[in-house]
């Protein structure tokens, strides 16, 4: 079943393809606000896009897993111009991002030993905590709310994250399941057993070509293939998957480092996965950086144009819903456990502490204040504050 139109479109690939570039350039807010501008845009002030065709595609986008605004896009890409369009539209999304998280990587590994950038990431880094914990607070609400099943799910990923400090994919699977198994049981499970299901790491291959350590670079292309694969919810829905495979398990960075490449994503416009091109760069420079954005977008773009011909047909049924409400109950308990984690690594002495708090507190009184503001006030903060505590370090 086909999503696209019999009427000619009202603009041309072209169009929408600068369109999704200027987005990409400026678009500060996360996830959600860059869904909310395609909405007014492209089908309120523009009419390229009808309602329903949005609506879908914002619906298989929380459906599947990957993030949700680049998701968004391709789709909206595909509703005219089919493969073409989701590549093109999905690439002019993201270019922007990932050219300034890889300049800022660079300046990043050249000069982040001086002082002014540690004082910058000092402030930074207790704000970006206190940002992922409203957001873990808003998301639960929302996807959660009084709903027994899902607090069970959500309350086990949370524990399971905190304690082990890694994100397991296989629990996020298992959540799905047990979402779907108790809502919307299939015929065959009254019939027969449950057999095991196990998701298998992707295989990284590797070419030989002078100059580049094709070992390392095959290894993150397969850990953020899997990342893109495995993690459901939008925006920071990622750091704890990343926080468990970059600092825990591989060693590529530690966990100062960590903390400012979230950081890195919270300053720049565009999907907050493009962190992953910073934290690519930085384990093995421009290549790395490729690898790992190339790893983490390919499978949402694959869960983009693959079902979206049939998703009018198939993406309501309660078994698909059921399966999506578990898994993302448990992508949110990672989250929130997460937040513990990364907290005790950022929340350092009490003026971390109290930029975190009031990060928390601004964020809830006024709705609408942008995350890269909250970020640039931290920055200035940390400038000040971080040279009279280390006198020594200017």
């Amino acid at each position: 079943m086909s999503i696209v139109t019999t009427a000619a479109p009202a603009y041309s690939l072209g169009q929408l393809v600068r369109y999704m570039l200027r987005l990409g350039t400026l678009g500060f807010g996360g996830p959600v606000a860059l869904a909310g501008y395609m909405r007014r845009d492209l089908v309120e002030r523009l009419g390229w896009i009808s309602e329903s065709d949005y609506k879908e595609g914002l619906a298989l986008a929380q459906l599947a897993p990957g993030p949700l605004a680049a998701q968004l896009a391709m789709y909206l890409g595909y509703v005219h111009y089919r493969i073409w369009g989701a590549t093109l539209v999905g690439f002019a999304f993201v270019l922007p991002s990932f050219v300034m998280v890889v300049a800022l990587g660079w300046a990043y590994a050249h000069f982040g030993g001086l002082a002014w950038m540690q004082a910058v990431f000092y402030g930074v880094g207790a704000a970006v905590v206190g940002i992922i914990a409203m957001s873990a607070a808003r998301l639960t609400l929302k996807t959660v709310g009084k709903d027994r099943l899902l607090w069970a799910i959500y309350l086990t990923l949370a524990v399971v994250t905190f304690v082990t400090e890694s994100e397991i994919a296989w629990l996020f699977i298992a959540g799905g399941l047990i979402g779907w198994f108790w809502r919307a049981p299939p015929q065959w499970l009254h019939k027969g057993g449950i057999q095991a299901v196990a998701a298998a790491n992707l295989p990284a291959g590797a070419g030989i070509v002078a100059g580049f350590d094709w070992p390392l670079l095959a290894q993150i292309g397969g850990f953020f293939m899997k990342a893109g694969a495995f993690v459901f919810g939008s925006g920071l829905a990622i750091v704890p998957f990343l926080y468990g495979g970059v600092v825990t398990q591989h060693h590529w960075l530690n966990d100062r480092q960590f903390v400012d490449a979230v950081a890195v994503a919270m300053i720049t416009p565009g999907p907050v996965v493009i962190t992953v091109g910073f934290i690519g760069y930085l384990v093995a420079g421009l290549p790395g950086a490729v690898v790992a954005a190339l790893g983490t977008f390919l499978p949402c773009y694959l869960f983009t144009v693959v079902p979206a011909p049939y998703f009018k047909k198939y993406g309501r049924l309660p078994a698909v819903k059921a399966f999506v409400d578990g898994i993302t109950a448990a992508a949110v308990g990672a989250i929130t456990g997460s937040v513990i984690v990364i907290a005790k690594r950022s929340i350092v002495d009490v003026p971390t502490l109290a930029i975190g708090l009031v990060t928390v507190v601004l964020l809830w009184r006024f709705k609408k204040l942008q995350e890269p503001v909250v970020v640039t006030a931290a920055a200035l903060l940390g400038l000040v504050i971080y040279p009279l505590l280390h006198s020594h370090a200017l």
